[in-house]
């Protein structure tokens, strides 16, 4: 990832650049990134030089950030765009630009790396595997990384998305579980479930807890092997 940062405010510049070291500290994918002082400048290097993310402050010289960001669309329509500015005055014409945030200084940690996070969980899921299954309502694309996890009940198979929609389907579970089970985030912890070990919280001695709040059951005599599984797992995500 490519990210530029726009600020007359040497101070500003900084500031950002701390929070995004530390928001990507032993994260294996570091980005690299660039700052600018002049909106002019920036606007003249994207043409050639393309940038995933543009973090620009609005009250600039010459250039506004708005007038910048629309600089930017006319020839990059995929770049994010976070505003970090001192007025909440153009909260309203950031969606003019398809701004991803609008963020007012003094920027908050929790919410900035709340921006980003949405920002590369977007663009997993734009690039990430996907299957597509028909219920009675229709033929829906399911992302893999926004799938927690599938049940089997009662000749049925629902899928349960990080949205909160639940798909229902005519399918039978033994077919899905063979298709799901050859991406390496899914495990099938008992015969009526299987789930994306993305989303597990914790496993106990009887059930395995996900961040949605759902208690999903062991099979008892796997156990020991489902725990195995999901700390290989654990570790193969971790390893650099």
């Amino acid at each position: 990832m490519k990210i530029a940062i726009c600020d007359d405010d040497k101070t500003e510049q900084l500031q950002i650049l701390e929070l995004l070291e530390e928001h990507f500290k032993g994260r294996k994918n570091k980005p690299t990134i660039k700052t600018f002082s002049s909106s002019i400048e920036l606007a003249s290097i994207a043409r050639y030089e393309q940038f995933n993310l543009y973090l620009l402050d609005i009250i600039m010289p010459v250039l506004n950030g708005i007038e910048l960001a629309k600089e930017i669309r006319g020839f990059d329509k995929a770049s994010d765009i976070i505003f970090l500015t001192s007025s909440p005055e153009f909260a309203v014409e950031s969606y003019t630009v398809k701004a991803s945030n609008y963020l007012v200084k003094p920027i908050q940690k929790a919410a900035f790396f709340q921006a980003l996070d949405d920002i590369s969980e977007k663009r997993m899921e734009e690039s990430g595997k996907s299957i597509i299954v028909k219920s009675s309502f229709g033929v829906h694309k399911i992302y893999l990384s926004g799938l927690i996890y599938v049940e089997a009940l009662n000749r049925k198979v629902i899928y349960y998305l990080k949205n909160g929609e639940q798909i229902t389907t005519a399918e039978r579970f033994s077919s899905v579980c063979d298709m799901l089970m050859q991406n390496s985030e899914f495990i099938l912890p008992h015969r009526s479930f299987l789930v994306n070990m993305n989303y597990i919280r914790s496993i106990t001695t009887t059930d395995m807890h996900l961040q949605n709040n759902k208690i999903i059951p062991l099979a008892q005599r796997r156990v020991s092997d489902i725990k195995k599984h999901y700390l290989a797992f654990q570790m193969e995500e971790v390893s650099p």
